[in-house]
This record gives C-alpha cells, structure tokens and sequence, in this order.
C-alpha cells in the first residue's frame, strides 16, 4: 500500500535519516537531506520538527564544519541522560510505596526499547500509575521536591481537579539545571475528544506492563505500547506539536518489539479507535516504511471518502514544521469527529450516559446534569483540558 503523501525529495531524505533502517542507509540519507538543501538550511529544518539530534547522530562520521549537528546530539544525549536518572529516581522512590510505574511513549521507548538517548527528543517524561496509587503517588513526588503545576494556563493545581482529569503535572530543577517537566497519569491518553471508554484500563495495562532490566520503571507490553502511541499521536491530530518526531514512536515500537497483530487489532475493535489508529499507523509506514501488515491496515481502514479526506486535510495542514498553525477553531472540531469510527460513537463522546457524567463531576441531583452537560461542550469546544 503506498500512497502519496505529498513530500519532497529533502523531506523524504529527512524521513531516510530518521528511520529504522540500517546505520549505512540512514548515513545515506542524512547526507543526501543535507546536499539538497544545503547544511545550514537543512540544519534548521531538522531543529524546527526536533529531528536534529536523530539526523545528526545518522550523520555518524560525517565531516560537520560547523559543529552544530555534532552539538545537537551531545546536547539532547546529556538531557536524556539526566532525565532517564530522574526517572529511575522517581520509579524506586514509588517502588519503595509499593507503586509501580510504567513510563509513557518517547519515556519508555528512551527506557526500554531505543539504545541512544541522544536520539529520543521530549520535552517531559509522562508515567502511569493505578487510579488507587494516584494521590499517594502525588504526595510523594512533593516530598522529592517536585512543583505541583500545570503548564496550561486554563487548568489549576488543584488535586481533586486533577485526579478528576486522569493526571497531574509537575516540574524540578535536576542536578545539572535542566528544568524537567513530569506528568503522573492514571487515564494512559486523556485526550479531550477521547471517550474514557475508549482508552485502555490503567489496571490492565499495568497488569500487562513488563520489567525493564536494571531499573524499576516498568514498560507496557508490545501490543498495548504501540495502541497507547498511537491514540497519543492521534490526539495530537497527527501534525500538531510537537508534531512529526511522534511517528516514530509507532516506527520504534514496531521495528524493535514483537508485536501479536491479532492481539492488537483485537483491542483497537473492542475500544471502537480504528479510524485514529489506522492514521497513527499508516503515516509511519509511509514516511519510514514501517513493516506494518498490510492486512492489519486492512482491517482498521475505514471508507475511502473518509481515508481521502482526511489525508488530504492532513497534507494540506502539512506534516512538517508543527509550530505553525494547523487548525482553525472549527476545523479543529470536525477534524476530531471524523476520527470516530460511526456517529453512534461521536455523540456517545459528545454527549456521554448520565451516569458517568455523575461520577466524572461529582453531581449531587440528577437535576443538575443539563448544566454539566452545557458546561462539558463548552469545555470541549473552548478549553483545551482534559474532559
């Protein structure tokens, strides 16, 4: 299945540089992204999608007169480095509670699956922790020293709002004056236009989750690692910030672990996500040509005028350069409701049963459920938050 997605020769010279491909093919790329558009161009490309370390570690040997791509990777390597410390800390001082923890996307793939540091670009680490551990989790992450805040100026530190959302937000100055941003999760994805139903149960993903040699932080199993990146990417919309550098994750987890593919499917059908997976898993293989079944792509593809739409929607907004604006308010809106898999599962999100909105707000009367329903949709449509 190949599709054409629109890109430029440097584009996909960059996408050669970045891939799992072998060491003499990504140098090939690297070098070939740079003569196209010159290094100093290709230089600032590769910084503004936060592929600069990746390319300049591909780039190995490569003379580097300006050092810049050289510095890049020592940068990000020495980061990582401080950050994947920080995280261990974090995951023996829970372990010592009797908490596990899992590490997220880019954190785990950092942790436990990609052996460069240097070439796993993020701006925070993201963990899971059960729904019961939560709050005795969040009390120790203060007595480490940990700032209770979030980054979005529209949520407060408050803990019950917090607990309600499915995470919380920290940051600590580390010992060599990185600020590092650390986000405790009990809801594994949390996206706004995500029904609570449709994300994978942190007991049972927890319950799944496998050891990582040498440390404490544990890693989601193959099958529920590459479901959970892939909702994480489709709650970005694909091309939002921090943009295309979130494909690799689907292209790690699938070039480095073994996947059971019927298992997989089995669990993207069950929680109704085929639509945002299918988008989370083709871009990948088109960009990088991640060895995703074909037959898997099969069973999740949903109709053709939905497929063309969206890619085009989607190569209109463009892949690359993530900072720039990709979405009105309205298109925003309608890009995420065509990624429902029927409308009976739109206006389920839209418009959830009574009783979970009980629960998830915490109402006293039924009465005063149209109030909470007015006050949901116009969180969805105006507020950025975890709904």
């Amino acid at each position: 299945m190949r599709i054409d997605m629109g890109l430029s020769d440097a584009e996909k010279a960059a996408c050669g540089a970045i891939a799992g491909h072998c060491a003499a093919t990504r140098k090939e790329s690297a070098v070939r992204f740079s003569d196209l558009l010159g290094d100093v161009p290709a230089f600032a490309f590769a910084t503004k999608n936060q592929i600069d370390s990746i390319v300049a570690h591909s780039h190995g040997e490569t003379p580097d007169a300006s050092g810049q791509w050289h510095a890049a990777h020592q940068e990000m390597q020495h980061r990582l480095s401080a950050y994947l410390v920080e995280l261990d800390h974090v995951a023996e001082l829970l372990l010592t509670r009797g908490i596990s923890l899992v590490a997220l996307k880019n954190g785990g793939i950092a942790r436990g699956i990609y052996p460069c540091p240097g070439c796993c670009p993020m701006g925070d680490l993201d963990v899971l922790v059960k729904k019961d551990d939560f709050r005795e989790a969040h009390r120790i992450m203060l007595a480490d020293g940990y700032h209770f805040e979030f980054r979005s100026p529209l949520e407060e530190a408050e803990l019950e709002a917090a607990e309600l959302g499915g995470g919380a937000e920290y940051w600590k100055f580390l010992s060599n004056g990185d600020k590092l941003w650390f986000e405790l999760q009990w809801r594994p994805v949390a996206g706004r236009w995500l029904r609570p139903d449709q994300e994978p149960s942190a007991e049972e993903l927890m319950q799944r989750s496998v050891p990582i040699p040498g440390t404490a932080v544990r890693l989601l199993s193959p099958e529920d690692n590459l479901l959970q990146v892939s909702l994480h990417t489709a709650k970005h919309t694909y091309v939002r910030a921090p943009g295309f550098r979130l494909h690799l994750d689907v292209e790690r987890i699938v070039r480095s672990q073994s996947v059971d593919w019927d298992i997989f499917t089995e669990r993207v059908e069950r929680l109704q996500v085929k639509t945002p997976v299918y988008f989370s898993l083709l871009l990948p293989k088109e960009f990088f040509g991640t060895p995703i079944p074909d037959s898997v792509l099969n069973r999740l593809r949903p109709s053709r005028w939905k497929e063309n739409l969206i890619l085009a929607w989607l190569e209109r907004s463009g892949f690359f350069n993530p900072d720039e604006r990709k979405f009105g308010r309205l298109g925003y809106i309608v890009f995420n409701m065509l990624l429902y898999d029927d409308i009976k599962g739109l206006l389920r999100s839209v418009v959830p049963d009574h009783d979970w909105m009980m629960r998830h707000y915490s109402i006293s009367h039924r009465a005063l459920l149209p109030i909470y329903h007015a006050k949901r949709l116009t969180d969805l449509i105006f507020r950025r938050i975890k709904t």
